[in-house]
C-alpha cells in the first residue's frame, strides 16, 4: 500500500453514484469511485465522482471536516477514492439536468483515498476524441468512458434476454469443446499444438456446428450456447479473430419452427437489451430477389431506390462494352436515381472514382435526362434506339432520372451498384424513414462456383438441400437451393442458419460433389458421418453474430465499441502486446520449429 493511501475501514458503500437521488435528502450515504475532475471554489472544493453508473458531485468545505477538505485539495483525475457524507439538494441555480443525480450532491465529512493513479492519456470524457491505436493501447482508460461503458451494459442485457428467451422455450445450455478437429467452416483455422501427440494439432472452433449437430443426434431436442468462436481471416470493422455468437440447434423441426424461433429471440433481444420494438411477422425474401432487386443477400429495404436487370437488352448489342460482358457470362445491370438534380457532374466523377479505387470496377456508365427530355452521356452514341426504349421502360426514366450501369461479373456489378445505392440512398434521403427494418433472407443456392470454376459450399458443407431439389443434385447442382436463413437488420446479417443433413447419403453426395473422395470424407468427417448413421432426427439450426447485434443495439459502427478486449486489423492487442514471441523452451516441448519466411525486397 503506497504512502498516504487508506484502506477501506468502515467506508463500506452504500450507493452507487446513480441512486444518489433527492429521495435520499438528508440521509448519510457512502460512496466509491473515481475522480473524475476536481473543482476549487473559493475554499470550497468540489470533486466529480464517477462509478459505472454515473457521476456524481461531492463537495468539501473546510468547517464540515478539515482533514478530509486538505486531502480533498491533492486529489488528481482517476484517483480512488471513498466518500462518507450526507446528501443536500442543490440550489436552483447549480442544478445539472444532464446528470441523474443533477439536483443532488453529498456534502463529505469523511474522505479516504483508496490509490493514486497515473494520469489519463485523454480526458474520460463522452465526447473525447481519441485515435484509436491510442484508445485500444490505453483500453483500461477507454473502458471507463460512459460509451464503452453504456455498449457492456447493453451487451449484459442482451445476453440476459438471450438466455431468458431460450431457455422459456425450453432450450438446453450445454458447452461444446475449445480445442477440437480441423474441419472447413469457411475460413482459416487457429492452430493449437499438443504436447502430449506431438506433430498433432487442435483447432479452435470457427463454430460449434458438428458438435451441436452431434448433440441433435444424441437426443438434446433444443441446445443453445452462448460460444467462442475463432476465424483467423483479415479484419474488417465487423469482423474480429476472437467472436462470440449465440449458437441454437433443435431437433425435429422445419424451416418454419427455426424461424419461428429466430423471431422471438431477436424480438425479445432487441426489446428487452436497447427497448427497440421490432415488427412481427419479419418479410421474407428469396435470395434470386435480394441479388436481383438490392445487389446483395443483406437489403437495407428501408432505401427506396432498385436495381434493374437489362442484360437481354444487351445481349445482341451493337455497344460492344456491354454486348461483350454479357457475352463472357456476366449481366447488365441499372441503378435508376429520379429527381436527381442535386448530383451535379462532379459528384458523378466522384462516384466514378470511387468504383475504380475502391471497389475495382472498370468504369461507372451513366445516362442523365435533362429538362428538354434529351439523354446526355458519353455512352449515348452507342446505344439503338430500341435499346434506348427498353432502357427507359424498365427504368421508368424520365426528366430529371439519372442512371448508373454496370456490366461485368454478376457477382462484381452488383456488389458496386449495391454500394451506391445505400451511399446515395442515405445522401439524397430516399429512405422510408423505418428506425429498424428486420426480415428474412431464404433460398439460397446450395453451391456456388470458385474462381476456378469448381463447386464449392455457399454457406457450409452441411446445409441440406431443399427436398424437392435432391434428385438435381446428380446432374444439376447449380440450381440446387438450400435450407438457408438469414436475419437481416438494417442491411447488416445478425445471423445465419439452415436445416443440416439428418440423411447420411445425402451429406456423403454433397461432399463428394464439394471434391472429398470416400477416403477423404471418411478421414475429415467419419465422426459426423457415423453420427448421422446411428439415427438422425431433422434438425436445424442458427448462429447469431452476437457482437455484431450488440453493434447495431448500440448504435455504433465498430466491433471495437462492443468488446471490452478487443483486436486491431492487424490482429494484435496492444493493451497485451499479443500476439507475442515465446520462450525456446516452450516451443521445444510442443516440438515446434519456427521458419522464417523470405521477404521481398
Amino acid at each position: 500500500m503506497g504512502q498516504g493511501l487508506d484502506s477501506l475501514g468502515s467506508l463500506r458503500r452504500s450507493h452507487a453514484s446513480g441512486e444518489i437521488s433527492a429521495e435520499l435528502v438528508g440521509r448519510e450515504v457512502v460512496v466509491a469511485g473515481w475522480v473524475q475532475r476536481r473543482r476549487d471554489h473559493g475554499g470550497v472544493i468540489f470533486v466529480d465522482l464517477r462509478d459505472r453508473q454515473e457521476v456524481v458531485q461531492v463537495v468539501f468545505r473546510p468547517d464540515a471536516n478539515p482533514q478530509a477538505h486538505e486531502r480533498a485539495g491533492e486529489l488528481r483525475s482517476e484517483y480512488v477514492i471513498a466518500v462518507r457524507g450526507e446528501v443536500q439538494r442543490r440550489s436552483e441555480e447549480t442544478i445539472n439536468d444532464k446528470l441523474l443525480t443533477g439536483a443532488v450532491e453529498i456534502e463529505a465529512t469523511e474522505l479516504r483515498v483508496l490509490n493514486h493513479a497515473t494520469p489519463p492519456p485523454f480526458a474520460i470524457e463522452e465526447d473525447a476524441e481519441v485515435d484509436e491505436s491510442t484508445r485500444l493501447e490505453h483500453r483500461i482508460h477507454d473502458l471507463r468512458r460512459p460509451p464503452l461503458q453504456r455498449s457492456l451494459r447493453l451487451r449484459h442485457r442482451l445476453y440476459q434476454a438471450v438466455r431468458h428467451a431460450l431457455s422459456d422455450l425450453d432450450f438446453l445450455e450445454i458447452e461444446t469443446p475449445m480445442l477440437t478437429k480441423s474441419t472447413p467452416e469457411g475460413a482459416r483455422d487457429f492452430l493449437v499444438p499438443s504436447r502430449l501427440q506431438p506433430g498433432s494439432f487442435y483447432a479452435l472452433p470457427q463454430s460449434p456446428q458438428i458438435m451441436k449437430q452431434l448433440l441433435m443426434v444424441s437426443g438434446f431436442d433444443r441446445y443453445f450456447q452462448i460460444a467462442r468462436c475463432f476465424r483467423d481471416e483479415d479484419q474488417r470493422a465487423d469482423r474480429q479473430l476472437e467472436f462470440t455468437q449465440i449458437d441454437l440447434e433443435m431437433a425435429f423441426v422445419g424451416m418454419e419452427d427455426v424461424m419461428e424461433v429466430l423471431e422471438t429471440v431477436t424480438c425479445d433481444g432487441a426489446l428487452q437489451a436497447a427497448g427497440v420494438e421490432l415488427e412481427r411477422p419479419f418479410p421474407r425474401m428469396t435470395f434470386a430477389e435480394a441479388m436481383g432487386r438490392y445487389g446483395c443477400d443483406r437489403p437495407d429495404t428501408r432505401i427506396q431506390l432498385w436495381l434493374e436487370d437489362l442484360t437481354d437488352v444487351f445481349r445482341e448489342s451493337g455497344f460492344r462494352a456491354f454486348q461483350s460482358a454479357v457475352e463472357a457470362g456476366g449481366i447488365v445491370k441499372c441503378l435508376p436515381i429520379h429527381d436527381a438534380g442535386d448530383l451535379s457532374r462532379s459528384e458523378i466523377d466522384r462516384l466514378e472514382s470511387l468504383v475504380r479505387k475502391e471497389l475495382g470496377a472498370k468504369g461507372l456508365a451513366w445516362i442523365r435526362v435533362t429538362a428538354d427530355g434529351t439523354w446526355q452521356s458519353p455512352i449515348v452514341k452507342f446505344l439503338s434506339e430500341s435499346e434506348k426504349e427498353q432502357i427507359a421502360e424498365r427504368t421508368q426514366a424520365r426528366v430529371g432520372s439519372l442512371l448508373f450501369f454496370q456490366a461485368d461479373r454478376a457477382d462484381r456489378a452488383n456488389a458496386i451498384l449495391s454500394r451506391l445505392r445505400i451511399d446515395l440512398g442515405w445522401k439524397l434521403g430516399r429512405v422510408d424513414g423505418r428506425p429498424w427494418d428486420a426480415l428474412f433472407v431464404v433460398e439460397f443456392p446450395l453451391f456456388d462456383r470458385t474462381e476456378d470454376g469448381g463447386l464449392t459450399y455457399m454457406h457450409q458443407p452441411f446445409v441440406a438441400p431443399l427436398e424437392e431439389d435432391i434428385p438435381l443434385l446428380d446432374g444439376e447442382p447449380e440450381k440446387v437451393r438450400g435450407t438457408h436463413y438469414d436475419v437481416i437488420l438494417n442491411g447488416v446479417e445478425l445471423g445465419s442458419g439452415s436445416l443440416r443433413n439428418h440423411r447420411s447419403d445425402v451429406q456423403r453426395r454433397i461432399l463428394e460433389l464439394l471434391g472429398y473422395g470416400r477416403d477423404e470424407a471418411q478421414a475429415r468427417f467419419g465422426f459426423l458421418l457415423e453420427g448421422l448413421d446411428t439415427g438422425a432426427p431433422p434438425h436445424g439450426g442458427f448462429a447469431f453474430g452476437f457482437d455484431r447485434w450488440c453493434m447495431l443495439l448500440a448504435g455504433v459502427d465498430n466491433l471495437r465499441d462492443v468488446i471490452a478486449f478487443p483486436k486491431t486489423q492487424r490482429g494484435q492487442d496492444l493493451l497485451m502486446a499479443a500476439p507475442s514471441l515465446v520462450a525456446s523452451e516452450q516451443l521445444e516441448e510442443l516440438s515446434i520449429r519456427p521458419v522464417r519466411r523470405r521477404t521481398e525486397d
